[in-house]
């Protein structure tokens, strides 16, 4: 029973115990834990404290950022401020600028509504007619309705036009004429957002100018033509009586008659031919001040041409005691490719002015030059004179149109004054440029400058095919300058030359520097003159050959002279040679020439010549310069005459006037050369006789089917020289031998 006492009381305390131990492992457990537990929370404790110190510098920082922010921004909202003010007032000065143009402005949005727009743009309008908001399309409708003029077109189709515009890439401008008169030009384009800018603009002053302008180049082109209508009319209507003056008193020149019948006749003759070189120079700056004058460029031998102005005016200046002297470079070539007829006349306006301006002394002209890289000549021409001179404010006066160097109320000298001023023009036009130097009292010294390309490439060195054997001559010429030239071109062909200037000089050279193999004596020398010097070397026994140097050739045939040749001045250097070769290759030397057979009687039919010509004085005159032709010559009256006489008569050539009443000159041409083609017959020759000198003139005669034509008054020889270059085969020769005929 105590046993089972003690057990009941051994097992509470058994329980006990074991609680005690579970309490005890679960204190240490829970000890054990809340040490881990304490030790978590010290090191989250001490991340909390890291991240809240990161945090907290992060919170300083972006603190600082904030209030840096805060301080751009209030200076953002400052500047933006400023802009929008500034943008403001250059919207209203914009717009103002804008109010102030006459020119209408407006802008209209993406949908064509009328955002903006000035008061010049809503005026054209009316009072209350377009408002901001309105639509394009209102715009045009209000235009359509009685503000805008639209003569008989309908408003519909109006408005549908100026719609469909709009729609294109391109907007192009529009010009609407209003009820009141004035024109109105809109503009419109696009912006790049879709909006429409429009502008309108008053144009009626320009339109009314520009009608002004219209009308006034209308007169201008109507005085135009009938100044080139008058010119030409004027030139015809001149030169049809003059080819009776000029060609009658070139035949009365061809017939006997006393000294003072031929002054008379001569006088008449050459008074016409400065009557139509006055007509040619206001045709001819009638053409330059059209900007119509053309270039015919062509070989031509430029020394030649020289010395054939020379020759020409060589009367004159033999009247006035004046010498006439050409230096010519002979290291130049003398062919050149340019327009010759306006070389030649460039040449003769300043020779001319140069004899016409000097009282004493000379005019030289002087040719000098200098091959280019690609095988052209730039030349120099030069035109001394010992003239009057010109004062330095005149030199540049003298290139204006009819202007001399002396005034209107003291002239002493004859002419149109345009001389000068188509020279320029022409150097101008053929890409050179003139010049002029001179001294009142001394003279002047006219000159040009050329480019041109040679005809013809000499190698250098080329002698001629026959050389010059002569060794020793002797110039005699009292003009220093003479002698010179002469000698330079002498001792090119290898001569030793000795210069004297006068007879006495000549005769005290013979024993000392004599002989001479040729001896050049000037014809007109003072005290004894060419041929006085001639014969007085003939006595002293002295046979070389002499030649002439004379400026009159044909004075010496009243006088006996013993002289090899007689060479013309100024003297061609081609013909020099000539006569130097001549000198070195006697007769004796050549073969004898065949003798002349008998002449055989004319066989042949003779040539057949038809000449239109309504003028009865120019039958006359044409009769009499083919008088000594062997030709059948018939008349036609007018161009249908002329047309019938060819299907009749059958002529080998036709001389055509043009201006002809019932049919003129062009009109008959085409109706022979159309006659020719329908009938399979061969092209007759027609060459036109004209007054006519105007380049569209020769255009449309050439055109009319016109072979050649020649300007009137006509020339015999030039007429005769047709006729030859045109005889047929089977014709017998229709000009002889004698009549002196020149290249057609």
């Amino acid at each position: 029973m105590y046993a089972r006492e003690r057990a009941d009381v051994a097992e509470p305390i058994v329980s006990i115990s074991e609680k005690l131990a579970r309490e005890r492992r679960a204190r240490l457990a829970a000890e054990r834990l809340l040490e881990q537990k304490k030790r978590e929370l010290y090191a989250a404790n001490t991340q909390l404290s890291r991240h809240a110190r990161a945090l907290s510098d992060q919170i300083v920082v972006q603190r600082q950022e904030a209030e840096s922010l805060k301080g751009r921004t209030v200076q953002v909202l400052h500047d933006l401020e400023r802009v929008t003010s500034q943008a403001e007032l250059a919207e209203r000065r914009l717009w103002e600028a804008i109010e102030t143009i006459e020119d209408g402005f407006a802008v209209f949005d993406g949908e064509a509504r009328l955002v903006s727009a000035n008061q010049a743009y809503l005026a054209l309008f009316g009072a209350g007619g377009v408002r901001l908001g309105d639509s394009y399309f209102r715009v045009l409708e209000v235009l359509s309705q009685g503000i805008a003029d639209l003569a008989r077109e309908d408003a519909q189709d109006w408005q549908h036009e100026m719609t469909t515009r709009l729609g294109r890439d391109v907007i192009e401008p529009k010009v609407v004429r209003l009820a009141d008169g004035r024109h109105i030009r809109f503009h419109d384009r696009r912006g790049e957002v879709g909006d429409l800018v429009s502008m309108a603009q008053d144009i009626t002053a320009a339109m009314e100018r520009e009608a002004e302008l219209e009308e006034a180049r209308a007169k201008a082109e109507a005085a135009s033509r009938a100044k080139s209508a008058f010119l030409a009319n004027m030139s015809h209507e001149i030169r049809t009586p003059m080819n009776g003056v000029v060609g009658m008193a070139e035949l009365l020149c061809e017939t006997a008659l006393t000294e003072e019948q031929r002054l008379f006749a001569e006088t008449i003759r050459s008074s016409g031919e400065a009557l139509l070189v006055i007509i040619n120079d206001v045709l001819d700056y009638s053409k330059i001040e059209a900007e119509k004058m053309r270039l015919y460029p062509e070989p031509f031998d430029l020394e030649r041409c020289l010395h054939e102005v020379m020759l020409l005016l060589q009367p004159l200046a033999r009247e006035k005691g004046l010498r006439l002297v050409v230096d010519f470079d002979i290291f130049l070539p003398t062919r050149f490719i340019a327009d010759p007829g306006r070389m030649r006349q460039i040449l003769t306006n300043l020779i001319g002015n140069a004899v016409k301006f000097t009282p004493a002394g000379h005019v030289l002209a002087r040719v000098v030059g200098l091959e280019l890289a690609g095988g052209d000549y730039e030349l120099h021409v030069t035109v001394e004179d010992t003239g009057i001179g010109i004062a330095p404010d005149q030199i540049e006066h003298i290139f204006g149109e009819f202007n001399q160097v002396e005034d209107q109320s003291n002239r002493k000298f004859e002419g149109t004054g345009l001389g000068l001023a188509i020279t320029r023009q022409l150097v101008g036009l053929m890409g050179g440029a003139i010049w002029v130097e001179s001294e009142v009292g001394h003279g002047s010294c006219f000159g040009f400058r050329l480019v041109v390309s040679p005809a013809e490439h000499t190698a250098a060195g080329t002698g001629p095919e026959r050389p010059v054997l002569l060794k020793n001559a002797l110039i005699v010429d009292e003009i220093l300058i003479n002698r010179v030239i002469l000698q330079r071109q002498l001792e090119t062909y290898g001569l030793a030359v000795s210069s004297c200037r006068n007879a006495t000089e000549a005769l005290a050279a013979l024993p000392v520097q004599g002989p001479f193999d040729v001896i050049l004596v000037d014809q007109d020398m003072p005290a004894t003159d060419g041929p006085d010097l001639a014969a007085a070397l003939r006595m002293v026994g002295d046979a070389a050959p002499i030649l002439f140097l004379s400026s009159e050739p044909d004075s010496l045939a009243d006088r006996r002279c013993d002289a090899t040749s007689v060479l013309a001045k100024p003297i061609l250097r081609s013909q020099l040679l000539r006569v130097l070769q001549d000198l070195s290759y006697p007769k004796s030397r050549l073969p004898a020439p065949a003798e002349p057979s008998a002449p055989e009687a004319a066989a042949g039919r003779p040539m057949r010549v038809l000449a239109a010509e309504d003028n009865r004085t120019n039958q006359l005159v044409f009769r009499k310069m083919v008088a000594d032709c062997d030709m059948e010559l018939q008349f036609a009256g007018n161009g249908r005459e002329a047309v019938e006489l060819w299907r009749s008569f059958r002529p080998d050539l036709v001389f055509m006037d043009i201006s002809m009443p019932e049919m003129d000159g062009r009109e008959a041409a085409r109706a022979i050369r159309a006659a020719e083609a329908s009938s399979g017959l061969s092209r007759v020759p027609i060459v036109a006789l004209t007054a006519h000198a105007m380049d569209a003139d020769r255009v449309s005669i050439l055109e009319a089917g016109i072979d050649h034509y020649l300007t009137k008054p006509l020339k015999k020889a030039e007429i005769v020289a047709k006729i030859a270059a045109f005889c047929p085969g089977d014709a017998r020769t229709a000009v002889p031998p004698a009549a002196g005929t020149v290249p057609a």
